[in-house]
């Protein structure tokens, strides 16, 4: 059995994790309160360029556009390879989030051989390079703090070499946080984007009157659609951040409570090392005491 010392030390070292688990658990939390109140602001721009979709499409239901998929099936597939973006944060310490994401990603590039692979965040970099899978471009800033200049700069690298035929299609995989329970992750495909994405924005629009588009409206669906990949790809790095803060929220309250049971295991084992060390002290002095009156009495 260890010492009281040593028991006594461990639960010092315990306190002091537990510590660093709550104060971890406390600053995920304010930063998703914060990261959701960001995407709330911003939705409303992207949900209107939805709308004017709609409208364009309710003017002209044929019109074809290269960021669309073509509404003939039988249509001339675009040159270039895929591309996947997958977004992972940027340390672990968040349960699996990170390997169900690098999991699904796995599982897309063995589907779509020769597939090109863009990475946000630390830890999938360091991932994929630890085990040779080339990629085609890693965003070197932080997954922290999503913002839309960001989402900007990574939607204008991947339209331009959609535009020059080097890639045909763009696949984003990220972690979805449903509700505050449930995080899931999700493959999309963004580009060319779907018509049915546009559905419901084509119906809430069709009793409205019929608009002129200038230059053309080819022209303003090509622009919508480009500032729509931008805000698909903002979505989903904030719903990966939002999720990772939850993931990470559940690790350290699971970290605390396994902390708190340890504390319990380790009380019981102070307790009965400390009363095991009295008990010797009483059976020592005893002892002591009866070989003195021993002697006393061989000596009487």
């Amino acid at each position: 059995m260890a010492s009281t010392s040593e028991i006594r030390r461990r639960i010092g070292s315990v306190r002091q994790t537990q510590k660093i688990t709550h104060a971890m658990y406390l600053i995920s939390q304010a930063k998703l309160r914060k990261a959701k109140q960001e995407l709330d602001n911003t939705r409303p721009y992207f949900q209107a360029l939805q709308t004017e979709i709609g409208r364009v499409f309710n003017a002209d239901s044929t019109i074809e556009s290269r960021y669309l998929i073509p509404a003939d099936p039988n249509a001339k597939p675009l040159p270039g390879v895929p591309a996947c973006l997958l977004i992972t944060a940027d340390k672990g310490l968040a349960g699996a989030y990170n390997q169900n994401v690098i999991r699904q990603g796995q599982q897309l590039m063995a589907e779509h051989p020769g597939t090109a692979l863009y990475v946000v965040g630390e830890y999938g970099r360091r991932w994929f390079a630890q085990r040779g899978v080339p990629v085609e471009k890693s965003f070197l800033y932080t997954a922290q703090n999503p913002t839309l200049d960001r989402a900007r700069h990574i939607a204008e690298l991947l339209l331009d070499r959609f535009d020059a035929g080097e890639i045909n299609s763009v696949w984003i995989i990220y972690t979805d946080m449903k509700n505050g329970l449930e995080a899931t992750v999700h493959q999309a495909q963004v580009m060319p984007l779907h018509r049915e994405r546009f559905h419901a924005a084509t119906a809430a629009t069709a009793g409205d009157a019929v608009y002129e588009f200038v230059p053309s409206a080819k022209a303003v669906l090509d622009n919508a659609a480009r500032s729509c990949l931008t805000g698909y790809i903002y979505s989903a790095l904030v719903d990966s951040f939002c999720s990772e803060q939850s993931a990470r929220m559940t690790a350290m309250n699971a970290a605390d409570q396994n902390a708190e049971e340890l504390l319990k295991d380790l009380s019981v084992q102070f307790n009965r090392a400390r009363q095991a060390a009295i008990t010797q002290e009483i059976t020592e002095v005893s002892a002591g005491e009866r070989a003195q009156r021993s002697k006393k009495e061989k000596e009487g």
